[in-house]
């Protein structure tokens, strides 16, 4: 599935209604407990984050926002939960990067997430980080490129799975620095991680928060982040786009609703967003998370949805990949 202009277009609108007054409705919303919907495990990056701006709006908005997790199939079944829930702004999706990247790796989904939700507010970023074993004689961008051009096809990679960011930010090195290496898809990071540290792997692209301990304990070695500029939590780690411009790969979270959600609703969540994101605590506890906020309207949160859809769809079709 490919993001056409219409579709675009479509969700670009979608965020722009939020702009519509409707105050006295606005008055009233939230009048009872607001479900969150996230499509992983408890305790993961996209469960820290909802919880974290969840508590936020509950305490500024006087309702109970109950975290409800729903994993499975790259956040598939969260979304199709949301996407056939009342359009009432009392059922919200944690939109993230699988949502960009799902709409061309899977084929048969029950929605077309461009069409079907209207963006609410972006929350944040996170980088992701290549690292490698220290085995491996390679300490920059530059270096590990000339060891993988001089071991074509010898240097096995890792990732959090077929279509995560990891796997997808490995697509994108090899297109842009003519690399080939070999693909190991686990079932997380965690598990990734385990066989990066005792070798049966060679390199990995992880979350930041997810190795940062291991990159200071020395267990492994970072090399660079993978987004466009270096990381506050790492500061002394090269971002990949130094060495090779246009790499920029990022885990992002934000909100989504179903597509016919009152924008009184979109725009009173909006605003609370933001206003979590200028907080004082609340940026500390999501720096906490290796994360950069992303504060912003409804519109811009679609802008991004829709370069992501576009940009991943573009990757997974190159490197011809397909879902588990």
């Amino acid at each position: 599935m490919y993001p056409d202009r219409r579709a675009i277009l479509g969700l670009a609108a979608a965020a722009a209604l939020s702009a519509v007054p409707r105050r006295a409705w606005a008055q009233a919303y939230p009048s009872r407990p607001v479900r969150w919907i996230v499509g992983f495990t408890p305790g993961g990056g996209n469960d820290i984050v909802a919880r974290l701006m969840g508590q936020w709006l509950q305490e500024r908005l006087g309702q109970p926002f109950v975290i409800e997790n729903r994993p499975g199939a790259a956040s598939n079944i969260a979304t199709d939960v949301v996407a056939n829930a009342a359009a009432d702004g009392y059922t919200l999706l944690l939109a993230n990067f699988s949502n960009g990247a799902n709409a061309t790796l899977y084929k048969n989904l029950r929605f077309d997430f461009m069409r079907d939700f209207a963006p609410v507010a972006g929350i944040m970023r996170v980088p992701n980080v290549i690292l490698v074993n220290p085995s491996v004689p390679a300490s920059t961008i530059p270096e590990f490129i000339a060891y993988a051009k001089g071991n074509p096809h010898k240097i096995t990679m890792a990732s959090a799975g077929i279509g995560s960011t990891g796997h997808l930010a490995q697509e994108l090195l090899k297109m842009l620095t003519g690399i080939e290496t070999v693909h190991v898809p686990y079932r997380g990071n965690g598990p990734a991680l385990t066989d990066l540290l005792g070798g049966q792997v060679q390199a990995l692209i992880a979350s930041l928060p997810s190795a940062i301990e291991y990159i200071k304990a020395g267990k492994v070695r970072g090399l660079a982040v993978t987004t466009a500029m270096r990381a506050d939590t790492l500061p002394e780690l090269a971002a990949g786009a130094e060495f090779v411009p246009g790499y920029e790969v990022s885990s992002w979270y934000g909100i989504a609703v179903p597509r016919k959600t009152p924008a009184d609703a979109i725009d009173r969540l909006n605003r609370e967003v933001n206003a979590g994101l200028a907080d004082p605590k609340m940026k500390a506890k999501l720096a906490e998370q290796g994360g950069m906020t992303m504060p912003g309207t409804p519109a811009e949160f679609a802008r991004l949805i829709a370069d992501e859809t576009e940009k991943w769809g573009k990757v997974i079709r190159a490197a011809d990949i397909k879902a588990e």
